[in-house]
């Protein structure tokens, strides 16, 4: 039993690294695309001089940054689709998506 659990963790995906930062109010990169099935380790770099929350319905995330601060959380493997999220502070400039694409058939 213990063998296979080591080798489920050995086999599992590491997480996909993502850097989004958010300046005057928006995100950049707008759109990232991933792929299906993998985790995603994102890195949010604020550098706005104002508090911002990342907030994501659709990912059940929200998250708070500090002004000139970053926040790093990991999404779990998503499913292919289109994941919106947006700054809830600032709603009206900062937003953008996550686009999660199938991996393509051999």
């Amino acid at each position: 039993m213990l063998v296979s659990l080591l080798a489920a963790a050995l086999t599992a995906a590491a997480p996909l690294p993502v850097e989004l930062t958010l300046q005057d109010h928006r995100f950049t990169p707008a759109e990232i695309a991933v792929p299906a099935g993998v985790p995603v380790s994102l890195h949010l770099i604020n550098r706005d001089g104002a508090l911002e929350e990342f907030d994501s319905e659709d990912l059940g995330v929200e998250q708070d940054v500090t002004p000139q601060g970053d926040a790093r959380f990991t999404l779990p493997p998503l499913k292919p689709g289109t994941y919106r999220f947006m700054g809830e502070l600032h709603s009206d400039t900062a937003r953008g998506r996550i686009v999660v694409k199938a991996p393509e058939p051999h």
